[in-house]
């Protein structure tokens, strides 16, 4: 590959004609990138603008789990994924627990946060001082940019100076609370805190209680942060042990104590608590791409609250007491229904409307429950079957398809691999035989 200047001015022709001449690839990929583009112009339009250097679509497949009954609801829950067994594992859980109550989800609280980071070569004490008389006043300066949020009962909650110079010389901030309602809320709270940012530095500068240096307040940077733990919602299923039904050889019971084991188990070591983690956010990415929120934001909190007490811990919890077997999960989720890629992506607003036109915190509920629910898909089989029986039947089409079999050999292989151990060389060997 070689440096190029003006790239983005490209035409989107003229970039894939560029890059046909630094890979030397024929009309053949060069095709292949055309053909995912969208046929009508407008929404490929769209669909450039959402990024930069756009050249073609890269699709994702977009399933439907049915059966959920959250919070005695009925839901078909979107997901967008690629990873085999992941929307299965979701609708086998919603239709287990669809007889045993459904799943119960409550919003804790939806607050979200960024800050004002600044250094100030001063006494902490006149730092206080000062910001206890120019708070009102920090807080008039954003007033046009929170109003149609203010009409909303969004806004600004609360604001505080946080001293930070034990950790980083000089180092303090001002962390700011939100309200975002059903807007995610990225842009609206980074305008806020670049607001309070430039006029942090105006009232220093203009405060006389302050030296030359004290004026001087440097402020490093304005922004959001995706760590919201205080943007909480809470999901669980519960019935008898006896209610859960045997599990091939293992009774209810002996099901319900490996299951609480393998749970606990991810709640002591982290090697398990990643992967544990991961497969969470399998059923919960899935619905937050579906829905045109940030996936990216999702699970970097999620990961940050697994680790909130100092270990990485897994995220679901499970109890086993007066014969009740509950299971459940606390996270923080920080999404929205309006405003971003939600209101303008084509498929997302099919999304949101499968899923009747949610409001943010029943977004959040529906979310939360798809993570809850793959966890107890997963934890199942590990804990039964192991997790690649079922992992590679679903995977199953995906190695046919690389190996390049026909419509008729992939029914015969489905068929013969019912009841066998699938591996990309058993299935290898199958084609072989039908080949030849």
């Amino acid at each position: 590959m070689e440096t190029v200047s003006g790239f983005s001015k490209l035409s989107k022709d003229q970039k894939i004609d560029w890059l046909k001449n630094q890979i030397s690839c024929g009309d053949e990929e060069l095709n292949a990138i055309k053909s995912f583009w969208h046929k009508d112009n407008e929404v490929q339009d769209k669909l450039d603008d959402f990024s930069e250097n756009t050249v073609g679509n890269f699709i994702l497949p977009f399933g439907l789990a049915p059966n959920f009954i959250i919070n005695e609801k009925v839901y078909t829950i979107p997901m967008v994924t690629e990873e085999s067994s992941v929307v299965a594992a979701a609708s086998k859980s919603a239709k287990f627990w669809a007889t045993r109550g459904g799943f119960k989800a409550k919003v804790i609280s939806t607050t979200k946060s960024g800050q004002v980071h600044f250094k100030f070569k001063g006494s902490f004490e006149k730092l206080k001082t000062f910001f206890s008389l120019k708070k009102s006043s920090l807080l008039t300066h954003t007033e046009k940019i929170t109003a149609n949020m203010d009409k909303r009962g969004g806004g600004i909650k609360n604001i505080e100076l946080v001293d930070k110079s034990d950790q980083l010389e000089n180092y303090y901030q001002l962390d700011v609370k939100f309200e975002t309602c059903d807007a995610m809320g990225a842009n609206f709270i980074n305008s806020v805190l670049e607001n309070l940012g430039q006029n942090l530095k105006f009232e220093a500068d203009e405060y006389s209680n302050f030296n030359r240096i004290e004026k001087d307040i440097d402020v490093i940077m304005c922004i959001l942060s995706n760590y919201t733990p205080e943007c909480i919602v809470r999901v669980h299923v519960e019935c008898p042990i006896q209610d859960l039904g045997s599990h091939g050889e293992l009774s209810a019971l002996e099901f319900a104590n490996k299951f609480h084991d393998a749970i606990q188990i991810s709640k002591v070591d982290t090697s398990r608590a990643v992967t544990h983690n991961k497969g969470i956010f399998n059923g919960i990415d899935s619905v937050v791409i579906a829905t045109g929120n940030d996936f990216r934001a999702t699970s970097a909190c999620g990961h940050a609250y697994a680790a909130k007490d100092g270990v990485y811990r897994g995220l679901t919890s499970c109890t086993l007491d007066d014969d009740i077997f509950k299971f459940e999960m606390t996270l923080p989720l920080a999404i929205g229904t309006v405003g971003g890629l939600t209101s303008l992506h084509p498929m997302s607003k099919i999304s949101m409307k499968i899923l009747g036109n949610p409001c943010a915190k029943d977004l959040m509920s529906i979310i939360a429950t798809a993570g809850l629910a793959q966890n107890y898909g997963a934890i199942s089989s590990l804990v039964t079957t192991g997790i690649q029986k079922g992992h590679m039947k679903m995977h199953l089409l995906n190695i046919l398809n690389q190996l390049n079999a026909d419509i008729k050999v992939k029914e015969k292989a489905i068929l013969y691999f019912s009841d066998k151990v699938i591996s990309h060389a058993s299935v290898r060997e199958f084609l072989e035989r039908q080949y030849h």
